[in-house]
């Protein structure tokens, strides 16, 4: 049986509290607004959630803590290293110089430019809170034609603390031993095994994990075991323990043993002393506050690796930058690793491998509560991709021609890609809202996932992109592998009318296969093996369906929204959903209100309460996000592959003064 594999690489836009509408707070509303976003990060599960009604607690967490605080630096860096760079001398050398020169809280600036030929890694190496800018996206240009090694990864950027702990090489390990609930933030070491307690620090970022059940628990498996739950095995994590959650120290008692304050709470509502909690951590506080802006950066000529790496980093960001790439260039455009709480935002992504391994922002391997929104992703396989994450949002993402398809294998170039990805064991609690693109996908090539949310997304399950050849495997809106348990589907848009023909394709049983409507179903549920297959040797999960929250979902084959209670996930073993969801949904389960950066357009743009959308065939119930109306009527984008590298400045779709422009000379997708 033939099946489309991943591989792995080698082993609400946050605003700055003390800034509202561009003005600066007074002194003492900006320690009140402090106080108040200290409280909200340091909540996992926060009762008054948008959710609440409609989301059970347990399957749920406060999504409006991820990311970073984003800070609008204004103070340029004066060292002479600086000025070097200043004059025009922009080399990796000139650059790094430049960055370990830089005092705190200041920009270091590159001037407009194209500079090719650079050799080597920029390296934020333990610098914390300097910005890195151009002077615009389409103007400042980085050209590379090699890269250094990111604790062994390959990156053109590296942003990394001083101590690279890794999971191959934990420095310093613990034995958690009490304090398992969900939302708790106070654990207990009885010891640390590995390294020092004093290795520990306020501030540190903490890797909880927990053994893998050596069988099916039938309800959450978090599993890796190759053979057993995945197809290949993970190195995401510590070997054996996928289960992984990233948090911050708050506070360190003196012992043993020793009582840890965490923020955020805990996440998961299965964590279990039978299954040898532990924890593990870098001996360095994590890098924290760095910020690339406004620039270009062309990784065509480097092969393997990322664009940009960030390693053991906290409350760092990438915004307004183009990221090229190409079939012999890097595997991520930016790959975030054991990081927690960073931001890609308002960002142009274009380019990938044309094979599995063609990604473009990538959060994995322990790290937690990241943000990604508001970006263009264009000619990628996986735009969105998460490989052992907990809590990152995935937010207001524009996906085009998902690039796929080098492979002289007729089955590899009829095969479609998803840009909405889940690929490691582990993941858990990550929320998608309100993404436009192809499809989502959650395979088994490396273990199982759980408690994943997508809210009010457009996913047309057809790749519009007929350049390089139609695509006709895996064509659903939807696939689920095996345990791929207790998601959350809720006021989704799904498939393309007049090519999806059947609702769906679930698994009955465990070896039976989904007959001729496997790559035309809104829905491919539970099947061990892709496009609606059984696998020999993995038998197919019939509780991948059975504990899935679909509600308010509408489709192109019922051409209507469902609020089915036979599809509610409520009669789920252990994790039920509710029994009685609101019909009634929220604009945003993490966003408060609409952002300053959406501009115009109706917000929110996708669901089955929308009505009036410019989007065809989806009974109205569809707008262009911010992004897709960048990529569409200011870039001149096109949906059928063959757009090229385009230009991009996101002051130009997405000023400080909500500018959007309004849509005009509307490009839309017509299925």
């Amino acid at each position: 049986m033939y099946f489309r594999e991943l591989t792995h690489p080698p082993t609400a836009l946050r605003l700055d509290p003390s800034v509202i509408h561009g003005e600066q707070m007074p002194p003492t509303q900006k320690f009140v607004m402090s106080i108040l976003w200290t409280v909200l990060a340091c909540t996992g599960i926060s009762a008054g959630q948008s959710w609440s009604g409609i989301l059970a607690p347990t399957r749920a967490i406060n999504w409006s803590a991820a990311g970073a605080t984003i800070v609008n630096r204004t103070t340029n860096c004066t060292t002479s290293a600086c000025n070097t760079l200043y004059g025009g001398t922009v080399t990796t050398a000139s650059l790094n110089a430049a960055i370990a020169s830089a005092p705190a809280n200041t920009v270091v600036r590159i001037p407009a430019g194209s500079f090719t030929g650079l050799s080597g890694q920029v390296v934020f190496n333990n610098v914390s809170n300097v910005t890195l800018r151009g002077a615009g996206p389409d103007q400042t240009f980085l050209v590379w034609s090699s890269h250094g090694a990111c604790n062994g990864l390959g990156a053109d950027v590296c942003i990394i603390n001083g101590d690279n702990n890794y999971s191959g090489d934990p420095h310093n390990v613990a034995t958690w031993s009490a304090g398992y609930s969900q939302g708790t933030t106070a654990i207990t070491f009885s010891a640390v095994t590995t390294g020092s307690i004093s290795n520990l620090h306020v501030g540190s970022l903490l890797i909880l994990d927990q053994r893998d059940p050596s069988s099916d628990t039938g309800h959450i498996w978090s599993c890796s075991a190759q053979g057993t739950c995945s197809q290949q095995g993970s190195a995401a994590g510590r070997s054996g323990r996928s289960q992984m959650q990233e948090v911050t120290a708050t506070s360190i008692s003196s012992g043993p043993p020793y009582t840890i304050g965490i923020k955020p709470g805990l996440y998961a509502p299965n964590w279990d002393s039978g299954q040898s909690p532990g924890a593990w951590w870098s001996g360095s506080l994590p890098v924290t506050g760095d910020g690339i802006e406004n620039l270009s950066m062309n990784h065509s000529s480097v092969g393997g690796g990322s664009g940009i790496q960030m390693h053991n980093a906290s409350n760092c960001w990438v915004s307004n930058v183009r990221s090229l790439n190409s079939p012999s260039g890097v595997s991520a455009h930016v790959f975030f690793y054991q990081s927690a709480h960073n931001t890609v935002q308002n960002s142009y992504f274009y380019g990938a491998s044309g094979s599995s391994e063609g990604y473009g922002v990538d959060s994995g391997f322990g790290s937690a509560d990241n943000l990604i929104q508001n970006n263009i992703i264009q000619h990628i396989a996986a735009g969105l991709m998460e490989e052992d994450t907990a809590g990152t949002v995935f937010a207001y993402n524009y996906a085009v021609d998902d690039y796929f398809g080098t492979n002289p294998n007729p089955v590899d170039n009829n095969w479609q890609q998803e840009d909405s990805y889940h690929h490691a064991a582990g993941d858990n609690f990550s929320l998608y809202e309100g993404n436009e693109g192809i499809g989502v996908y959650g395979d088994d090539i490396h273990g199982s996932s759980f408690m994943l949310t997508f809210f009010r997304n457009r996913y047309n399950g057809l790749d519009t992109a007929t350049l390089n050849g139609i695509k006709t495997l895996q064509t659903a809106a939807v696939g689920t592998q095996i345990f791929s348990r207790y998601w959350n589907l809720v006021g989704n848009v799904f498939g393309t009318s007049g090519y999806h023909n059947n609702y769906q394709c679930v698994a009955s049983g465990i070896t039976n296969n989904c007959t001729i409507y496997g790559n035309t179903s809104i829905y491919v549920l539970g099947y061990s093996g892709n496009g609606g297959q059984y696998l020999s040797g993995f038998n197919n999960d019939v509780l991948v369906a059975s504990t899935m929250m679909r509600w308010g979902n509408y489709d192109t084959v019922n051409a209507a929204a469902r609020f089915q209670t036979s599809e509610d996930g409520h009669a789920a073993p252990t994790y039920p959903a509710l029994t009685n969801a609101s019909q009634t949904l929220p604009a945003s389960f993490y966003l408060s209100s609409k952002p300053s950066w959406w501009g115009t357009i109706q917000w929110p743009a996708v669901g089955p309460d929308v009505t009036g959308g410019n989007v065809s065939s989806v009974g109205g119930h569809v707008h262009l996000n911010p992004a897709a109306n960048c990529y569409l009527n200011v870039m001149g984008g096109k949906t059928d592959g063959s757009s090229g590298q385009l230009t991009f400045n996101a002051d130009n779709c997405y000023s400080s003064g909500g500018g959007i422009p309004p849509p005009s000379n509307l490009v839309v997708v017509v299925h």
